[in-house]
């Protein structure tokens, strides 16, 4: 399973800043907030939940649905994207079922993919619009939505392996038996960030616990 923003291709240059920007924005709007108070309370709902949206669906009733059209309009997006030619090479040979695994609106990573022309890569998408559990939203890093996914491709977790850039998610996917690789190639660039306020991804050992192995490309899975 592959994460899609940062992972794939490069977001802190083509997306990340006009997410966050609409992210923020959508906050102050909606909640009759400065732009200061709507990125502090990013933040706080970052650190507690892993994402601005479900602080936002708890504590303010705002709708999933909405929040994500409004924040992942981005005119101009395709003409953003870019990614490695080597890293599209070793997707299109990778041995094993292949899905996508994002946080991200299912227009948004369609967009994406199909720019990029990796959609014919991939056995599947599932991103945060097929989270939902019990009637609750259940993005990354939620274990039980980890092995509710297992579950719908019939394999075990052990039988997993998450390609991700965000190690909350790996510390998750780690917990219920999934291998986690840290790709690293794209956090020179903006290591995820709340309006520069907050980083993710970002860890002072080299390689984590629970992480199995670090890679700067895909073609080192060719190796693991």
């Amino acid at each position: 399973m592959f994460d899609l923003d940062d992972t794939l291709h490069d977001a802190s240059h083509a997306s990340m800043l006009g997410i966050n920007r609409a992210m923020t924005d959508y906050v102050a709007k909606y909640l009759d907030l400065t732009l200061d108070e709507a990125s502090a309370l990013r933040a706080q709902y970052w650190r507690r939940y892993g994402a601005t949206l479900l602080g936002l669906i708890r504590h303010h009733g705002v709708k999933a649905s909405h929040f994500l059209e409004e924040t992942h309009q981005l005119p101009g997006l395709e003409a953003q994207l870019r990614m490695s030619a080597h890293d599209r090479a070793v997707l299109k040979r990778l041995p094993g079922r292949k899905y996508i695994l994002t946080n991200a609106p299912r227009a948004y990573a369609l967009r994406v993919l199909n720019a990029l022309k990796l959609i014919d890569f991939f056995d599947g998408v599932i991103t945060i619009d097929e989270m939902q559990m019990f009637g609750h939203l259940r993005p990354k890093p939620d274990a039980r939505m980890l092995r509710h996914v297992a579950a719908q491709l019939k394999v075990p977790p052990s039988r997993c392996v998450l390609v991700e850039d965000t190690l909350q998610h790996q510390k998750a996917a780690h917990g219920i038996g999934m291998k986690g690789i840290w790709m690293r190639r794209y956090l020179h660039a903006a290591r995820k960030s709340v309006n520069n306020r907050m980083e993710v991804g970002v860890h002072p050992c080299p390689v984590p616990s629970y992480v199995y192995a670090r890679i700067r490309s895909l073609k080192t899975l060719l190796a693991l």
